[in-house]
């Protein structure tokens, strides 16, 4: 329902809005999310109930085994592979050991092979989101840190771990932005700075965070040593977010219903180097206070993993969770415990009188 003068630019920005998030959930009753591999083992929330997600949002989640993603990495041909080198000089700032004649420059080719064989297997099978977990890179030379960066810029929703929920929700997000300033990218809290001038959060992954969220200096293209997964060092970008407000939202299998968990923040520059952090990194103030950020959102089952958007806001996702008949909680600039935790136990009566 939007209220207002057919001429006023707020209604035609509500308007907009919704029309932005019907075309994204438009998108998601027809999207195809690849699997490579399983789930992180003994994390749960990356998991869900496939089968109830693809009645109620449409897409579809297939699982490949990882031997199959190789068979397309390795048919890659080597004059693809010099064009996108190409471009990546191009476009960003290459370490030295990435440099033509670099010690890694090989990593850089193979990453290079590893970005264009899952773009091939997704534009070949119809697929506009995938996974990928650091447990299962049975003959890939590295982790897709790199080929998850692109590929979410351009478009495709990514969850790391197997945690196709997230990828889901990347891509609607990104497809209701699309146009829009900002960006959006695969998230995950990394670490707590408490202190008593104002607590902080560093946001990050081991790899995958996606450059649309990028400041403005050109991105660092290098290949830095990454013990998880224990293969080759891996290829990746190095950027810092754009200050500037954003939200944290994360899709949750409550059992008998889904939930969708939006955080408001506030994002900052960083206040020092993070030279110990060699990845790309999002640094802000939760809202109202990372106290109670982190309590509500552990309260309300949110997980590790988020997507993150500074093009889209908290309104946009209610929208998106009242079309798709969910359960949306906010955690933001208001919210008081007392209040949130009486909210979530109203939400679980009432959807118990719906079941």
């Amino acid at each position: 329902v939007v209220v207002g003068h057919w001429q006023s630019p707020l209604a035609h920005a509500k308007i907009g809005r919704w029309m932005r998030v019907a075309a994204a959930r438009h998108d998601s009753q027809h999207l195809k999310i690849a699997r490579f591999g399983d789930n992180m083992r003994d994390v749960a929330v990356t998991e869900g109930d496939k089968v109830e997600a693809q009645m109620r949002f449409g897409y579809s989640v297939s699982g490949y085994g990882v031997n199959d993603l190789v068979k397309v990495v390795d048919s890659v041909g080597e004059g693809d592979i010099k064009a996108l080198l190409d471009e990546y000089e191009a476009t960003y700032t290459l370490g030295k050991t990435v440099l033509p004649g670099g010690k890694k420059r090989q990593n850089l080719v193979d990453a290079a092979r590893i970005e264009l064989g899952i773009k091939k297997f997704l534009d070949q099978g119809g697929f506009g989101a995938f996974t990928t977990t650091f447990e299962n890179l049975n003959g890939l030379a590295q982790l897709p840190g790199l080929a998850a960066q692109r590929l979410m810029q351009q478009g495709y929703g990514f969850g790391a771990e197997g945690d196709w929920k997230t990828a889901a929700l990347l891509r609607s997000v990104k497809f209701m932005s699309a146009g829009l300033a900002g960006g959006a990218s695969f998230m995950e809290d990394y670490t707590y700075h408490f202190a008593a001038d104002g607590d902080l959060v560093v946001g990050a992954h081991m790899l995958e965070v996606c450059p649309s969220i990028a400041g403005g200096d050109k991105a660092m293209l290098d290949v830095l040593p990454l013990s998880i997964g224990k293969k080759d060092d891996p290829a990746r970008l190095i950027f810092n977010a754009k200050a500037g407000p954003a939200v944290n939202a994360s899709l949750i299998d409550m059992g008998n219903r889904f939930r969708l968990i939006v955080s408001e923040l506030d994002v900052i520059d960083p206040p020092h180097d993070l030279p110990k952090l060699p990845t790309a990194r999002a640094v802000w103030k939760a809202l109202p206070s990372l106290e109670v950020s982190a309590e509500a959102w552990i309260h309300a089952g949110g997980a590790h993993h988020a997507v993150f958007s500074q093009a889209m806001d908290a309104d946009a996702l209610r929208i998106y969770a009242a079309m798709n008949s969910i359960e949306f909680l906010l955690i933001g600039r208001d919210t008081r415990m007392a209040d949130f935790r009486n909210e979530i136990r109203w939400n679980e009566a009432a959807y118990r009188m719906q079941c």
